[in-house]
């Protein structure tokens, strides 16, 4: 009897936390960003939680968890795309977002990855940030090589092909990648974010161009286009450089001078009032570095392209220079 009454709290005890995980992870499932626009979701296919796998590594005493899809189909040679939450967010709710890419993962020989921030946050370059991975100085550069060495043994991936984009405070975990990582992570992309100013700045950059995307609104809120200070959870987490600025650092470090080449992307979706402008710069001895300016955009993702197909398309580029030796 005994064992009976044991078990069944045992029982009680786990579907309760269950549930009260399940209602928690929730909460960070938009990640902070704005979904209100027209037809957002509609041009969006989400995915369910049974499709991922969970693992975590042991890093410095942390234990630092990711989420993946398992793919049956992948190639040895394959590509690694880190896909980045934002903050407050979980690498499961970003991974929902993405189902138009992962639905040619397969096709593409890529293989995507979802990381968790710890405890819902990056420690990325933002000196003054409030997060706790920030305070404790979580290592990331640890993190990230950790992952792809699992990775790279479980599926034998192409180490010369690892890729990194995030949102928000996601992208600004892509920027220190791409600052403190550009040998092992080899192009990045970072939507609604701007790198922070030197001086609000923690990060001691290597200095070594690479192929940059960044994705910006102009009616940016949390992200001001223009620069100045940026609050999460109205705590200040410092000052942001303008886009304009956060654009110009990537390609001076390239080499490139002179004005980029300006492209006025369609307006597939007029309801949601954007208008995407695309500024290169490319040269076949040079990164590629590229600004989308959305026009009309505030602290979310733009109608008229699907941003990760967009970036996807933007590291395959970069990948094929490589290839070609350019």
């Amino acid at each position: 009897m005994i064992k009976r009454y044991l078990i069944i709290a045992i029982l009680v005890a786990l579907m309760f936390e269950c549930n009260a995980r399940t209602q928690f992870d929730s909460r960070f499932d938009s990640d902070r960003i704005n979904h209100s626009d027209s037809g957002f979701q509609s041009d969006r296919i989400f995915q369910s939680d049974s499709m991922f796998q969970s693992d975590s590594i042991l890093i410095e005493g942390r234990y630092r968890s990711f989420q993946f899809k398992k793919r049956v189909k992948l190639k040895a040679g394959a590509s690694l795309l880190f896909l980045m939450h934002g903050s407050g967010g979980t690498g499961l709710g970003m991974a929902k977002t993405t189902g138009k890419l992962q639905a040619i993962a397969d096709r593409e020989n890529l293989l995507i990855v979802y990381p968790d921030g710890y405890q819902h946050y990056w420690n990325e370059c933002r000196r003054y940030s409030t997060a706790i991975a920030n305070k404790e100085d979580v290592n990331e550069q640890v993190f990230f090589n950790a992952v792809i060495t699992y990775f790279d043994s479980l599926y034998k991936i192409d180490r010369k092909n690892v890729f990194a984009a995030g949102m928000s405070g996601g992208g600004h975990m892509a920027y220190k990648l791409g600052l403190t990582m550009p040998g092992t992570i080899h192009a990045i992309a970072a939507i609604i974010a701007n790198l922070p100013d030197s001086a609000s700045s923690d990060c001691t950059p290597a200095n070594k161009p690479i192929p940059v995307m960044i994705i910006n609104g102009t009616m940016d809120e949390t992200n001001p286009y223009n620069g100045g200070e940026m609050f999460v959870s109205n705590s200040s987490f410092g000052v942001v450089r303008s886009t304009e600025k956060s654009f110009e650092y990537w390609s001076s470090l390239a080499g490139y001078t002179g004005s980029p080449v300006k492209t006025l992307l369609p307006d597939t979706d007029p309801k949601d009032k954007k208008r995407i402008e695309s500024y290169t710069f490319k040269s076949k001895q040079k990164p590629e570095i590229t600004l989308l300016k959305v026009i009309g955009g505030k602290h979310d993702y733009p109608n008229d392209i699907d941003v990760f197909l967009y970036i996807w398309d933007f590291f395959k580029r970069s990948r094929s220079a490589i290839t070609n030796g350019q």
